[in-house]
């Protein structure tokens, strides 16, 4: 079991040291401080969702050492992956990116539409993610999007990351994998 999923909706945790996290629904990178407490709100792939002074965070796995845990091992690829790897490695982090507010995860949802490693003309490689959201409204976009972001980066090989949230084809239950309606008890 990863200390991922050892956290329980609730637990009361408190932080050992500052730490970074992404805010909901803003996703904007914060520092939440040392001796502060945060509430466990959902803990899913690589992440953890927690609630502090009546606002959501997400931190990730890496950082686990804020709450005196085990950290998750930050995601990487050996030196002279291909593209075929990098993209791999893309799809692999997006499956651990969750809306905070369904327990399923993005690629799962349906929500991926592609993915795509370009080289640039300086070299660097970046990958291009298209995206959706269940609705055009929904206010977890930007925060989905930085959490791929954050992810997508653990690869020293990719240097930047485009995520492009689009709304065609606008988005429908039928793009769910089947494990995904299982999980939402929509079939």
């Amino acid at each position: 079991m990863s200390a991922i999923t050892s956290l329980q909706k609730g637990h009361q945790l408190p932080l050992q040291r500052s730490v970074e996290a992404i805010s909901i629904p803003f996703g904007k990178p914060v520092w939440l401080d040392e001796d502060e407490t945060v509430q466990v709100m959902q803990a899913l792939g690589t992440s953890v969702s927690v609630l502090f002074k009546g606002n959501m965070y997400l931190i990730e796995g890496f950082n686990l050492d804020a709450f005196g845990m085990e950290p998750m091992e930050r995601p990487h690829l050996p030196d002279g992956a291909t593209d075929q790897e990098l993209e791999a490695f893309v799809w692999q982090q997006l499956r651990t990116c969750f809306d905070p507010e369904i327990p399923v995860d993005i690629v799962e949802l349906g929500l991926v539409y592609g993915c795509k490693i370009t080289t640039l003309i300086d070299g660097q490689k970046m990958a291009q993610v298209r995206m959706t959201l269940t609705a055009p409204g929904c206010g977890m976009g930007e925060v989905i999007a930085e959490d791929a972001r954050h992810k997508i980066l653990g690869a020293e090989q990719i240097n930047r990351v485009n995520v492009e949230l689009v709304f065609d084809p606008p988005w429908s239950r039928e793009m769910m994998s089947d494990e995904a309606r299982l999980a939402l008890n929509m079939f």
